[in-house]
């Protein structure tokens, strides 16, 4: 019988979510969704200090933002405190995890010294129980820590989907921690039964976590478990080269979400952010998942680049169906104070602007143009922008306007016969007639404009200027 695919993402909530775990999220669930498997959402809420409800939820909503829906969770670590101290018993009832009475203070001193005489510093066993060694006495009022036996000699060996073969010597990694002295168990093991019970077959993390996979796999076979596969992805680096953090300027997911990027243009975004299928830059998230196998994740550092997102983001906004764009971009407009049922139809007005625009705020900025009060004028304002040499063009224009069908093209031939009737160029008519209608010299195409504001509209600005 064919193996179940079961990935998972495991974020800390301990700050904002931003777009290199995101990228850790999308991977697991791709293969998750490319092999019919199951994606189980874990929060790693262990560091009680640091963790948050509000960065859980922020992870929550931009996982759902990017159409990455969960099997399982969100799951809690702390909801799973009695697991792991039953395992913790299990350990230390059957000798592979003891007790270890080393303070911090004797801890620091065998460090100290081991650096002096320039060795690794580590934990050296002094508390661990071997065949034949006497320990001496539980110090009183001593909590001890809880240490996992890690085996000796030997190496650790698995083969990373993205690396290749790693291996590492069971003697450069010391008896970890599994448990602190009140008791709470430490990350690295409560991965270890989280993957275990939860029978996760596939774990696809930053690299950050190589360092970190030796101890995990060593736990899991002494719980009798076989290992997943493992596939560390290269980091992701902001656009200095800098590894992506908050820290480093990193954009939170809400922060992209409020500065109008569509959530489809994020995710065929971020699955190039190490990860390839031949020369297709552009593809639908039903392609990805259709294509997207752990062979092709890039080993190198994937680079953040800004501008390509927004080029991105620019071509989903140009294949975005006209009337579904307009629904995204009315937030936006409300924000701006534009009341896009009173004037002109604000699909007709998405539809017209959007070419020029990078952003769904891009779009609304534009579109206010549309629904400000009729601009008015003193008579100096209209000597400067409107040239008097013009305004007999001008007058020939509206009359016809007025004649003319309401179509982007009758308005375009009403020009052209004005322009050549006065024997001017089109910006010398142009240019007047858009500081007329806006105030502004900047707008969309004028004919198509014509065509969006509305003829009466159109003729009541016009004719205010050349009376």
């Amino acid at each position: 019988m064919a193996m179940s695919i079961r990935t998972r993402f495991a974020p800390s909530p301990t700050g904002f979510i931003h777009l290199g775990n995101l990228r850790s999220a999308l991977y697991p669930w791709a293969f998750a969704r490319h092999n019919k498997g199951d994606f189980i959402l874990r929060i790693e809420d262990t560091d009680l200090e640091r963790s948050s409800q509000e960065a859980v939820d922020v992870i929550i909503e931009g996982m759902a933002w990017l159409g990455m829906d969960i099997d399982e969770g969100p799951i809690y670590q702390m909801q799973r405190i009695d697991r792991y101290r039953e395992v913790i018993k299990q350990m230390l009832d059957s000798g592979l995890a003891y007790p270890c009475y080393m303070s911090e203070e004797e801890l620091n001193r065998l460090r100290d010294q081991q650096m002096a005489n320039k060795e690794k510093p580590r934990y050296n066993g002094f508390w661990r129980p071997e065949p034949g060694k006497v320990l001496p006495p539980a110090p009183s009022g001593v909590q001890p820590v809880i240490r996992f036996k890690n085996p000796i000699g030997g190496s650790v060996v698995w083969n990373d989907a993205v690396k290749g073969q790693i291996e590492i010597s069971n003697d450069e990694l010391d008896d970890l921690i599994i448990a602190r002295p009140d008791g709470t168990p430490t990350y690295n093991f409560c991965v270890v039964v989280d993957d275990l019970d939860m029978n996760i077959t596939h774990v696809i993390r930053g690299d950050d976590h190589v360092n970190n996979t030796p101890r995990q796999i060593n736990i899991m076979k002494a719980l009798g478990g076989t290992p997943p596969i493992y596939a560390h992805l290269p980091t992701v680096l902001n656009d200095s080269g800098e590894k992506m953090s908050k820290r480093n300027g990193a954009m939170s997911v809400r922060d992209y979400q409020k500065a109008g990027y569509l959530p489809e243009a994020i995710l065929n975004y971020l699955a190039r952010l190490g990860w390839s299928h031949g020369d297709a830059e552009i593809f639908t998230k039903e392609q990805f998942v259709h294509w997207f196998d752990l062979e092709s994740l890039g080993r190198s550092p994937a680079q953040h680049n800004p501008e390509k997102l927004l080029w991105l983001n620019h071509q989903y906004i140009q294949n975005t169906d006209p009337a579904k764009l307009a629904n995204l971009v009315k937030p936006f407009a409300n924000q701006l104070g534009i009341n896009t049922d009173i004037g002109p139809d604000f699909v007709q007005v998405v539809s017209l602007i959007k070419d020029r625009a990078n952003t769904l705020v891009e779009i609304a900025e534009a579109a206010k143009l549309f629904y400000m009060p009729a601009p008015t004028f003193t008579i100096e304002q209209i000597a400067a922008n409107i040239p008097s040499a013009i305004v007999p063009a001008l007058k020939d224009l509206i009359e016809a306007i007025k004649s003319s069908p309401e179509t982007k093209e009758a308005y375009s031939a009403a020009f052209k016969q004005v322009l050549a009737q006065h024997q001017l160029k089109m910006p010398a008519l142009a240019m007047p007639v858009r500081y007329a209608l806006f105030a502004t010299t900047q707008t969309p195409a004028i004919d198509s404009v014509l065509v969006v504001l509305g003829k009466e509209e159109a003729l009541n600005r016009l004719s205010k200027v050349v009376q």
